[in-house]
C-alpha cells in the first residue's frame, strides 16, 4: 500500500515539473517576441550598438568534468527508465488477453518523459554557456533522489517481511541501478555549479594585472550583503573556494573586508571608550572592550544558548526511544515522531554551532585589530623614561602575544554562563533517568570543578614563567639578528648562540612543566565524567532506585555532553587568568607616560620672526640622575638663521636637538617653535622599502622638487649606479646602503618635506671630504638658504658659515656667538678649533700660492665624483653616463617587474600540498618516531575500553522497569568502574607520551634552526628582514612548542573515536554502511576541495603577519624621526592597512573551516536520521532495544565527532605549515666551517701581520656585477695603512673580504703566508680586530660589552677603559663595570659607543686592526686622541684605517687609494703628495680647501 502511494506521488511530482518547464519555456518565448517588437519600434543606432554579441564578452568556454558527468548521468537514468518502461509494456502485452489496466505504465512513462526533458535541458546549458544549472533542474534532481531513497527504503521493509513475493523485479532493479547517478545529480543540485567555465577576455585584462598586483583585490567580501540562506549555509564563500580549487590563491584573490570589520572602524570605537573611561578615572581595558563589542557578543550568545538547549534534546529522549523499541508505544507513529524530533534538533544544533563559532572568531578578529592599533599608537607616543622600561622586543610581544590572547578569549566568553546552564539541564535529564541520584551527580560535578582550580593555577604560573622566558629569548634574538655583522666579524657568534641556547633551556624548563601539567589535566578531565558516572550509578543503586537500559543510556549521553564543559573548565579558568595577565600588561603599557604635550609650543608658520626660542630650559633624560642632562638653556633663533652646535663627546649636543623636538622630559622652562620641523638623526633611520618611498616619506611625488632634492643631497650619481635606481629595495634598516648613503637619504627625506625648521644631528660625519663639502654647499648653503637650520657638527671647517655657534659642555651652553667672536674669547671653543688645526697641520702641506690653490679648486670641480656605496650589497656600478628621462621611466617599469634581481625578495612561501616529508621529518625528530605507534595503541585501548564500559551498562541493566537484571548490582558497578577507570589510565599514558614526543621534537627543531641561522652567510641577513626571521623564531616556534604535539595527538584520538562510533552503529544496523561509505567519500572529497584553499590562506596569513611585526619594530626604532616630521597619522594609517591585509585572509580562513564543518555535520545528521528511521521501521523485537539505544547514544555524537575529525586534520595541516617554515630555515646554505681541524693556524699567528692581496675580485651575488675588480697590493707587517677613496669605491668591501664576510669570486688574501680561505672562519676572525663604522652596544653591562667571552680580568678592562678615555665616565656610575647598557646602547652617546668599540680592540690586542670610519662620530679632539692611543697601543700592529677625514690617514706609512673597485694608487703619503696629479693629492686639497677656504661658501 505504501509503495503504491509513493508511486502516485512520484508520478504527480514528475508531471508537475514537466508542466512547469513547459510554462517557463512558453513565458520566455512570449518575452522574446515582445522585446523584438519593442526594438523594431525604437530601432535607433543606440539600441543596435548596445546589443553586444555574446562572443565579444569572452574568448573561451571550458567544459569541465562535472558537466560531462551530469550529461552522462542524465542520459544513463533516461536509459534505465526506458528499459523499465519497455519491460512493463512487454509484460502488459503478454497479459493482454486476461484484460489489463494501463495504470502500471503511468509511473515509468512519466519517468521517461521527465528524464527526456531533463537530459536535453542539461545539454541546452552548454549552448547557453550557463555557469550554474537552472533552479528548476536542480530541485527536480534533488526531489527525484529523495523519492528514490524512500522507494528503496519501502522495498527493503517489504523484502524483510514478505521476501520477493509482492515486489516488481524491474522496479527494484531499476531503482537500485539509478541510485548512484541520482545521488551524484542530487549533489550537483545542491552545489549548483554546472562545470562550464567562461574564460573572459584575458587579452583585455592583461595590462591591468600588473597594476592590480599592488592594489590587491578591489571587491568587498560577499559576506557583507549576503542573504539569510547564504549566511546560514555560508555559501557566500563558494566563489573564493572554487578559485582556490583551480589554482593556488594569492592575496589579490581575497576580497576586502566589509567596512564594519575593518581595523579603523573597531579601533575608533575601542579608543573612544578607553579615552572616556580614562577621563572618568576608571581606566579598565576590560570595560572598554565590553562597551565596544557587547552587541556582537550578545548576538553570539543567542546562537550559543540555542545550541546548548537543542544539544540536550537527544539525551532527554533516548529513554522514550528505548522504551518504544522495547514495545511501549504511547501514541500513534511515536517512533517516526521521535526520529523527526531527533533530526530537527540535530539540524538546529549544526546550524547554530557554526554561526556561533564564526561569530566568535570574527569578534576575536575585531578585538585583536583594535588592540593592536592602540598598542602601536601608544608605541609612537611613549616618553623617553617609559620607552626605557619597554624594549622594542617587549612592545612587539604585547602585539604578537598579549593581544592575540585577549582576542582568543572570545572563544571562552560564553562558557561562564553556559556551564551553569548545562549543569542545570543535565540534572533535569538525570532526575528523569536516575531519580534522586542526580544530587550525587551535582556533588561529584562540583568536586571535579573545585579540584581543577588549583591545577589551573599551577598551569597559569607555568605559562607566565614560560612567557617571561620567551620574552627574554626574543629580545636577545632580535639583538643578535640586528648586530650579526659585528658578531661575525668579532667571531662572537658562537658565544651568543650559546647564550640563546641557555635562554632557551630556561624557557624549555617551563615548557616541560607546562606540557606535563597539561598531560595531567587531560587525564583528570577524561576521568571526571567517568568519576561522575560511577558516583551517580553507585548512589542510585545504594538508595534502591532501579536502573534501566534506557535510563542508563540517557545518563551516559548526558555525561558525554557534560564532559565538554567540564573538560573546558580548567581551560576557561586558566584562559581567564592568562587573559587577565595580558589585559593588565596591555593596560599598564597604555597608561605609560606619553611625551609631554606642552613640552614644545608650536606656533603656525609666519606668526613670529623668532623661529626657535628656549627660556630657562632644564631637561633630564633619567629622572633618577642627580644632575640634569641640560640646564640653564637660553637661546633665540631668528627665522632663516644657521645655528651650529659643537662640543666634545657626551656634552649634550644630541639632547639639545631633542629638547627642541620635545623628546626629552622638560623639568622647567619654555620651548617655542614657529612652523613645521624636519629632523635628521645621528644614527640613520631608514625604512625597508625602496629609496623613493624613503625620500617621499608619504608626500605626493613632485618630479621637479624630487630632482632638486636628489641634486642637493648628491644622490644622483649613486642612483645611477644602482641597478634599479631609486626603485632599489633597501634591506632591513638600510643594510645595503653605505653609512654615507643612509645619511644622505635621510637628508633628502628632510629636504623633500619642505619644512620651516631643520634640525640636523651631525649629518656630515658619515661622508667623505668631497661629498661633505658638496653637501654643505648644495644642501645647507643653497637648498636651505631661506630656512632655519640648527646643525650639530664635529667638522670645525663648517663653523665660520654659521650665524650663531653654540658650544656645549656638561649640558650647558658655555659659549654662544659668531666664529670670530668665539675665537677671540678663547676657552673651550679654542680647544676644539686648535685640535682641528693640529690635524690639518699634520697633513704637512706647505703654503701654496693663491693661484695654485685656485688651480686646485678648478681641479676639484673638474674631478668626477663617483658616488655610491659598495658597502654591502646591490650598489654596484652599472653605467656611468647620466640616464635620460625616458630611460628612467622605462627603468622604473622594468624595476617593478624585475623584483627578482633585488636584494630583498618577497617572503618565500611553499605552494600546494604539504609534503609528506615534512610530517615524517617531524615524527622522526623525537626518538626516531618510536613513540608514535605507542600513542596510537594507548588511544585505541582507551576507546575500546570506553565502548566496552558503555556496552556493559546497556547490556547488564533491565530494558524496562520490572524486568530482571542480568547481573548483581555489585558486579554491575565493579565491572563498569574497572573498564571505565582502566580506559582513563590509557588516556594518561597517551597524554604523557604526546607531551614527551612534542618536547623532544620542538627542542631538536629549535636547535637545528638556531644553528643554521647563526651559520648562515652575511648575505642571508642582508637580504632577509629581521621581522621575517623573528616570525619563524617566535610565532612558528611557539606553534611547534605548544600546538602541534596536541594537534597530532588530537587527530589520532578523534580518528579512533570516529571509527568507534561507526563501529557501534554498524554493529546494530549494518544498513548504515550503505550511506556511511558514500558519505566518507563525499567528506574526503570536500575536505580535499577545502584544503586546496585553506592551505594557501594559512600561508598567506603567516606571510601577512611579518610586515605588521616589521612596521612595529621599525616605527618604535624611528619614533623620534616619525614624530619630528609629524607623521604619526600616516604611520597609524599604514598600520591599520597592514592589519586589514592580515585580517582579509584570516577572515576567509576561519569562514572556510565553518563552511566545511557545516557540510560535514549536515551529511552526518542525515546518516543519523537514516539510522533512526531504520531502527523504527524494523519489526519490534528484531533487534535488542538496549543495543539500539547504545547505537543512538553514539550516533548523537556522530556529527560533532566527524566535524571535529575534519577540523583537527585541517588545523593540523595548517599548523604543520609552521614546521614547513622552520624547515626552510634549517636548510639555509652555510658559510665556510668555523674551524678546519687539519689546517689550523699556529696559536701565535699572525706574528708579523703582513697582508698580501692578489688579484682579488668580489661580487655580492651571482647576478650582480663585480665590485672589486682585480685588487693586488701588499700591506707590510706592523705598518699603518690608510685606505681612502670616494664614497662607493670599494673600501668597506675590501674589509669585508678580509674578514670573509663575503667570499671572493677569484683571487687570494694571504696573511703571514697563510691563505685565509684555507683556514676556518673562527680561526681567522678571532685573530683580527675591527672598530666598525656603526658602533654597536649590546643590552647588558659595560663589562659584557667589552669582554663578552669573559677572557679578561677587571683590572685589564679598567685599563682598556682608561686608555679609551671612558674610565672616568664609567667610574661616575654607581655600578662601575656593571653599569647598565640599554637596548642598542641608547643610554650612551654615539661617540661614547665608539670609544667602547675602541676598548674592545684594546682588550683583544690582535696583530691586525681595522678601523672602518671609526672616528666619524666624534669631534676632532677626541679623534686626535683616538689616533694617538692607536699609535701608542698598536705600534707593532698592522693597522688598516678607512677614513673620510684626511688627517686620520695622513700620518699612515702607506696610503691605498681605491677608485671604482680598483687600486688607483698605493704609496707613502709623502710620495703621493709630491705628485700633483695623484688622486690622493686631490682629496687632500679638497679637505684643506674646505677647512680653510670657508669664505667660498
Amino acid at each position: 500500500m505504501d509503495i503504491r502511494v509513493l508511486e502516485l506521488t512520484a508520478t504527480g511530482f514528475n508531471l508537475t515539473f514537466l508542466l512547469l518547464s513547459f510554462l517557463i519555456l512558453f513565458a520566455k518565448k512570449i518575452t522574446l517576441y515582445v522585446n523584438q517588437n519593442t526594438v523594431r519600434k525604437e530601432d535607433t543606432d543606440d539600441n543596435r550598438t548596445t546589443r553586444v554579441p555574446v562572443g565579444s564578452e569572452f574568448l573561451n568556454v571550458e567544459i569541465g568534468k562535472l558537466y560531462k558527468a551530469s550529461v552522462y548521468s542524465s542520459f544513463y537514468v533516461l536509459l534505465i527508465q526506458t528499459v523499465v518502461l519497455c519491460y512493463d509494456v512487454v509484460c502488459l502485452i503478454t497479459k493482454w488477453e486476461k484484460g489489463v489496466s494501463f495504470e502500471p505504465l503511468l509511473l515509468p512513462a512519466s519517468q521517461v518523459l521527465a528524464w527526456f526533458v531533463l537530459s536535453f535541458s542539461v545539454l541546452d546549458c552548454k549552448a547557453k554557456t550557463l555557469e550554474k544549472f537552472p533552479l528548476l533542474i536542480r530541485v527536480w534532481w534533488v526531489g527525484s533522489f529523495l523519492i528514490n531513497l524512500c522507494t528503496l527504503y519501502l522495498i527493503g521493509k517489504v523484502f524483510a517481511v514478505e521476501g520477493l513475493k509482492l515486489l516488481k523485479v524491474d522496479s527494484v532493479l531499476g531503482n537500485l541501478a539509478a541510485t548512484p547517478a541520482l545521488g551524484f545529480l542530487c549533489f550537483l543540485g545542491f552545489r549548483g555549479d554546472s562545470g562550464i567555465c567562461i574564460i573572459r577576455g584575458s587579452g583585455l585584462q592583461e595590462p591591468l594585472l600588473i597594476e592590480e598586483e599592488d592594489a590587491g583585490c578591489l571587491k568587498v567580501t560577499p559576506y557583507s550583503d549576503a542573504g539569510l540562506f547564504s549566511l546560514a549555509t555560508l555559501s557566500w564563500l563558494n566563489s573564493i573556494l572554487s578559485t582556490g580549487a583551480k589554482r593556488p590563491l594569492e592575496l589579490r584573490d581575497i576580497p576586502l573586508l566589509a567596512p564594519e570589520d575593518r581595523s579603523k572602524f573597531n579601533y575608533k570605537i575601542l579608543n573612544s571608550n578607553w579615552e572616556r573611561l580614562k577621563s572618568e578615572n576608571q581606566p579598565s581595558l576590560g570595560w572598554a572592550l565590553a562597551r565596544s563589542f557587547w552587541k556582537e557578543a550578545a548576538k553570539n550568545a543567542v546562537f550559543a544558548g540555542s545550541y546548548t538547549l537543542v544539544s540536550y534534546v537527544g539525551p532527554y529522549m533516548i529513554t522514550d526511544f528505548v522504551d518504544y523499541l522495547g514495545g511501549i508505544e504511547r501514541y500513534p507513529h511515536e517512533g517516526y515522531i521521535l526520529a523527526g524530533v531527533f533530526f530537527v534538533a540535530k539540524l538546529i544544533e549544526t546550524l547554530t554551532t557554526r554561526q556561533w563559532y564564526l561569530g566568535v572568531d570574527i569578534l576575536g578578529m575585531h578585538v585583536r585589530s583594535a588592540l593592536t592599533a592602540m598598542v602601536y599608537r601608544k608605541g609612537l607616543r611613549l616618553s623617553s623614561s617609559a620607552r626605557q622600561s619597554h624594549t622594542s622586543g617587549e612592545i612587539v610581544n604585547y602585539m604578537a602575544v598579549d593581544v592575540q590572547r585577549v582576542g582568543d578569549y572570545a572563544w571562552y566568553l560564553h562558557d561562564i554562563w553556559m556551564l551553569p546552564m548545562q549543569i542545570i539541564l543535565a540534572l533535569a535529564i538525570l532526575y528523569k533517568s536516575v531519580g534522586l541520584a542526580c544530587i550525587a551527580t551535582l556533588v561529584a560535578t562540583i568536586l571535579s570543578i573545585v579540584i581543577t582550580i588549583p591545577l589551573a593555577r599551577v598551569q597559569e604560573l607555568y605559562q607566565d614563567k614560560l612567557m617571561a622566558a620567551k620574552d627574554d629569548r626574543m629580545r636577545k634574538t632580535s639583538e643578535c639578528l640586528r648586530n650579526m655583522r659585528i658578531l661575525k666579524s668579532q667571531a662572537w657568534e658562537d658565544r651568543y648562540k650559546v647564550r640563546l641556547e641557555e635562554m632557551r633551556s630556561v624557557e624549555f624548563k617551563w615548557l616541560k612543566k607546562a606540557l606535563y601539567s597539561q598531560a595531567f589535566i587531560t587525564f583528570f578531565f577524561w576521568s571526571s565524567p567517568i568519576f561522575v558516572a560511577a558516583v551517580t550509578f553507585g548512589t542510585s543503586i545504594l538508595i534502591g532506585g532501579q536502573l534501566t537500559a534506557g535510563g542508563v543510556l540517557s545518563a551516559l549521553a548526558t555525561f558525554r555532553i557534560l564532559q565538554e564543559p567540564l573538560r573546558n573548565f580548567p581551560d576557561l579558568v586558566s584562559m581567564m587568568a592568562q587573559t587577565k595577565v595580558s589585559l593588565d600588561r596591555i593596560t599598564g603599557f597604555l597608561q605609560e607616560e606619553e611625551l609631554q604635550e606642552d613640552a614644545t609650543i608650536v606656533l603656525p608658520r609666519g606668526m613670529s620672526d623668532v623661529a626657535i626660542e628656549l627660556k630657562d630650559g632644564e631637561f633630564q633624560w633619567d629622572p633618577c640622575s642627580p644632575r640634569p642632562t641640560l640646564s640653564n638653556i637660553q637661546m633665540k633663533v631668528e627665522r632663516g638663521m644657521r645655528v651650529a652646535v659643537c662640543g666634545s663627546v657626551g656634552s649634550g649636543k644630541s639632547s639639545f636637538l631633542s629638547c627642541i623636538l620635545g623628546e626629552i622630559p622638560k623639568i622647567s622652562g619654555e620651548v617655542r617653535i614657529c612652523g613645521s620641523a624636519a629632523y635628521v638623526s645621528q644614527s640613520a633611520w631608514i625604512q625597508s622599502g625602496n629609496i623613493e618611498e624613503n625620500i617621499l616619506f608619504g608626500n605626493p611625488m613632485d618630479k621637479a622638487k624630487y630632482k632638486r632634492t636628489l641634486q642637493a643631497c648628491s644622490l644622483k650619481k649613486d642612483l645611477e649606479l644602482f641597478s634599479h635606481g631609486d626603485q632599489t629595495i633597501i634591506g632591513d634598516r638600510g643594510i645595503n646602503l653605505s653609512g654615507g648613503q643612509k645619511q644622505r637619504v635621510q637628508l633628502a627625506r628632510a629636504l623633500y618635506q619642505d619644512a620651516d625648521i631643520y634640525l640636523l644631528d651631525d649629518p656630515f660625519s658619515a661622508v667623505d671630504a668631497h661629498t661633505g663639502s658638496e653637501l654643505f654647499k648644495e644642501y645647507i648653503m643653497t637648498a636651505l638658504a631661506t630656512k632655519t637650520v640648527v646643525f650639530v657638527t664635529h667638522q670645525i671647517e663648517f663653523l665660520p658659515a654659521a650665524d650663531l655657534i653654540l658650544v656645549l659642555k656638561e649640558g650647558q651652553i658655555i659659549q654662544a656667538g659668531k666664529y670670530d667672536e668665539l675665537l677671540q674669547a678663547g676657552t673651550d671653543f679654542n680647544t676644539l678649533v686648535s685640535a682641528h688645526h693640529e690635524a690639518i697641520e699634520a697633513m704637512d702641506i706647505y703654503n701654496h700660492s693663491d693661484d695654485e690653490s685656485d688651480d686646485n679648486n678648478d681641479l676639484i670641480k673638474n674631478c668626477d665624483s663617483v658616488g655610491s656605496s659598495m658597502n654591502t650589497t646591490t650598489n654596484v656600478p652599472i653605467e656611468k653616463e647620466s640616464v635620460s628621462g625616458q630611460k628612467v621611466i622605462k627603468e622604473k617599469k622594468k624595476a617593478k617587474r624585475s623584483r627578482k634581481k633585488q636584494l630583498v625578495q618577497e617572503e618565500e612561501r611553499e605552494r600546494g600540498k604539504i609534503s609528506m616529508k615534512i610530517y615524517l621529518s617531524y615524527m622522526g625528530a623525537a626518538y626516531k618516531g618510536l613513540l608514535v605507534p605507542l600513542i596510537i595503541i594507548a588511544q585505541t585501548l582507551f576507546q575500546g575500553l570506553q565502548i566496552a564500559s558503555n556496552w556493559w551498562m546497556a547490556w547488564a541493566n533491565p530494558q524496562t522497569e520490572g524486568d530482571t537484571a542480568r547481573v548483581s548490582n555489585f558486579v554491575l558497578i565493579a565491572v563498569y568502574m574497572a573498564l571505565a577507570f582502566g580506559s582513563s589510565w590509557f588516556i594518561f599514558v597517551r597524554a604523557v607520551l604526546v607531551a614527551t614526543f612534542g618536547l623532544a621534537a620542538a627542542q631538536k627543531l629549535f636547535v637545528k634552526m638556531l644553528y643554521n641561522v647563526f651559520r648562515a652567510p652575511m648575505s642571508f641577513f642582508d637580504s632577509t628582514p629581521a621581522g621575517r626571521i623573528l616570525n619563524r623564531v617566535s610565532v612558528d616556534q611557539s606553534v611547534v612548542d605548544l600546538d602541534i604535539p596536541f594537534r597530532l595527538g588530537g587527530f589520532a584520538s578523534t580518528t579512533i573515536q570516529l571509527l568507534g562510533i561507526v563501529g557501534v552503529m554498524t554493529q546494530v544496523t549494518w544498513e548504515v554502511l550503505l550511506l556511511i561509505v558514500p558519505m566518507a567519500i563525499t567528506c574526503l572529497w570536500m575536505q580535499k576541495y577545502y584544503m586546496a584553499s585553506s592551505r594557501e590562506l594559512v600561508r598567506i596569513v603567516s606571510i601577512q603577519k611579518s610586515p605588521i611585526i616589521n612596521l612595529f619594530g621599525e616605527s618604535i626604532a624611528g619614533a623620534a624621526t616619525i614624530r619630528g616630521f609629524g607623521q604619526e597619522k600616516r604611520f597609524m594609517k599604514r598600520n591599520l592597512y597592514l592589519l586589514d591585509c592580515f585580517a582579509r585572509p584570516f577572515f576567509c580562513s576561519i569562514a572556510a573551516i565553518e563552511w566545511l564543518c557545516l557540510r560535514m555535520e549536515l551529511l552526518s545528521t542525515f546518516v543519523f536520521a537514516f539510522c533512526l528511521v531504520l531502527l523504527v521501521s524494523f519489526p519490534r523485537k528484531a533487534i535488542d532495544p538496549s543495543m539500539a539505544g547504545l547505537a543512538v547514544t553514539y550516533g548523537l555524537q556522530l556529527n560533532a565527532r566527524l566535524s571535529r575529525w575534519i577540523l583537527s586534520f585541517c588545523k593540523l595541516e595548517n599548523k604543520i605549515i609552521s614546521i614547513e617554515r622552520i624547515h626552510q630555515y634549517c636548510h639555509i646554505p652555510s658559510e665556510a666551517p668555523p674551524v678546519i681541524e687539519n689546517n689550523r693556524p699556529p696559536p701565535s699567528w699572525p706574528e708579523e701581520g703582513k697582508i698580501e692581496i692578489i688579484d682579488l675580485k668580489v661580487r655580492y651575488k651571482e647576478n650582480l656585477p663585480v665590485v672589486l675588480r682585480g685588487v693586488t697590493c701588499e700591506f707590510p707587517g706592523g705598518k699603518k695603512i690608510g685606505i681612502v677613496g670616494r664614497t662607493g669605491s670599494g673600501k668597506s668591501t675590501l674589509i669585508q673580504a678580509l674578514f670573509r664576510l663575503i667570499e671572493p669570486e677569484s683571487g687570494r688574501i694571504i696573511i703571514d703566508n697563510i691563505d685565509i680561505s684555507s683556514i676556518g672562519l673562527h680561526d681567522l676572525r678571532s685573530r683580527l680586530s675591527i672598530i666598525p663604522q656603526d658602533p654597536t652596544l649590546f643590552e647588558g653591562t659595560i663589562r659584557g660589552n667589552l669582554d663578552p667571552l669573559d677572557e679578561h680580568s677587571d683590572q685589564e678592562i679598567w685599563e682598556a677603559l682608561d686608555k679609551s678615555q671612558l674610565g672616568d665616565t664609567v667610574r661616575e656610575k654607581e655600578q662601575g663595570l656593571d653599569a647598565p647598557v640599554l637596548e642598542n646602547g641608547d643610554n650612551w652617546s654615539v661617540g661614547q659607543r665608539q670609544l667602547v668599540s675602541l676598548g674592545r680592540a684594546l682588550l683583544k690586542q690582535a696583530r691586525i686592526l681595522v678601523l672602518d670610519e671609526a672616528t666619524a662620530s666624534v669631534d676632532s679632539a677626541t679623534d686626535n686622541l683616538i689616533q694617538k692611543i692607536i699609535r701608542q697601543e698598536f705600534k707593532d700592529c698592522t693597522v688598516c684605517t678607512i677614513a673620510h677625514r684626511i688627517p686620520t690617514v695622513i700620518d699612515s706609512d702607506l696610503v691605498l687609494v681605491l677608485s671604482d673597485g680598483q687600486v688607483a694608487e698605493f704609496d707613502s703619503p709623502t710620495r703621493l703628495l709630491e705628485d700633483r696629479s695623484s688622486m690622493f693629492y686631490k682629496l687632500v686639497m679638497e679637505y684643506s680647501s674646505r677647512s680653510s677656504g670657508i669664505p667660498d661658501f
